[in-house]
């Protein structure tokens, strides 16, 4: 090819304008797949956000008025040798996503509805129907603000596995919330004097809940998207969230003749495993990044540094949870150093720091029954 040959096609944005060696092969792929072969995630996924390091010799397509790109590696404090590396562990993208939050809506209507049927919500226990009434019901909104703040976040990854993994994670957490809305409205047609706002009065006023909002609140108002991802299933997952359904509602219910709530928070349990695998592959891949990994592990450790805290004493302030069913068949404590092991494991396998987490010292006693 002549230089002047060469220089029209780099120049040229046309479909067409560059041939690729091995391109008029079947088996041609633009992209390396992970395995030996392109799952069928790689090949609705890679490559679909459109960089100019890989295949745009003209740049980018679209940028926004000051000439900022449509992406940009500037939208977080973490550096990459190649954000291209990264293919999430659930290979989820948008068919087997709609697929799978299907038979979860579907499931849970079938619960709700036979629970209904047979009358079961009427022989919950009187001070159960509280804890779901007061502490469900706030739980919600942590699930909808963690929710809205994954939206925001997975607009600035710089590419679409990235883009794809929080966005899904946004998914499950909204539609926990309206879960958990519909099914806290179903019982209450049952249950004479439940009230269905006192989940939010409880969220924004008692004190147990305080410091998992403030929590919340700084995943909302971080400005970098890996830092809100950070914030979400490093953090508040292990130490509220799971401490919360795991530890409390899935452990308990069923001593107060309760079997639907369970199921219902049991979703969000499976939904878990899946985002924190997906997120330790991601941050694990950045703290083992040649070039930047160093750097990368200490500004994780920054942000454990300034979040830690705020999630600790949210879990601790939910100790007085634990002791509001007549029958106790769970411990905080127990509950609590599970949630302090599952973090430590977080941490250990992304890479952000392997000494042991202090434990702090239980203010209240467990009550005597």
């Amino acid at each position: 090819m002549s230089g002047r040959a060469m220089e029209q096609e780099q120049r040229s944005a046309a479909a067409g304008a560059k041939t690729f060696p091995g391109s008029d092969s079947r088996a041609y792929n633009y992209f390396e797949p992970k395995g030996r072969r392109a799952t069928h995630y790689e090949d609705v996924t890679v490559d679909v956000q459109p960089d100019p390091e890989r295949y745009l010799l003209q740049n980018w397509i679209i940028s926004f008025g000051d000439g900022t790109p449509t992406y940009s590696k500037e939208w977080t404090a973490l550096k990459s040798s190649d954000w291209h590396l990264y293919r999430a562990p659930d290979q989820e993208w948008e068919r087997t996503h709609y697929q799978r939050q299907s038979t979860i809506c579907g499931m849970i209507k079938n619960v709700i509805d036979n629970a209904r049927r047979a009358g079961a919500p009427r022989r919950f226990d009187k001070a159960w129907v509280k804890i779901l009434q007061d502490h469900l019901g706030a739980f919600k909104h942590a699930e909808y603000g963690l929710g809205t703040a994954l939206m925001r976040a997975q607009r600035y990854g710089y590419t679409q596995m990235v883009n794809n993994a929080i966005l899904t994670n946004s998914s499950y957490k909204l539609r926990l919330a309206q879960d958990l809305t519909l099914y806290l409205a179903e019982i209450a047609l049952d249950i004479e004097g439940f009230d269905v706002d006192a989940g939010k009065r409880n969220w924004l006023e008692n004190s147990i809940w305080q410091k998992a909002r403030e929590l919340v609140e700084s995943a909302r108002g971080a400005e970098d998207f890996l830092e809100q991802y950070f914030i979400v299933n490093v953090l508040f997952e292990p130490l509220v969230g799971e401490l919360f359904r795991s530890g409390f509602v899935m452990q308990v219910a069923a001593a107060q003749s309760d079997y639907s709530s369970p199921v219902v928070i049991s979703a969000a349990e499976a939904d878990y495993e899946r985002n924190l695998a997906n997120t330790v592959e991601l941050f694990a891949t950045l703290v083992r990044d040649p070039a930047h990994g160093e750097d990368n592990r200490r500004l994780m450790q920054d942000w454990f540094d300034k979040y830690s805290p705020i999630a600790t004493q949210a879990a601790l302030d939910l100790q007085p949870i634990w002791s509001q069913p007549r029958v106790k068949s769970a411990q905080f404590a127990e509950s609590y150093a599970s949630a302090i092991n599952r973090l430590q494991a977080i941490v250990s396998e992304i890479g952000v720091f392997s000494t042991q987490i202090p434990m702090p010292e239980l203010q209240v006693a467990e009550p005597v029954e």
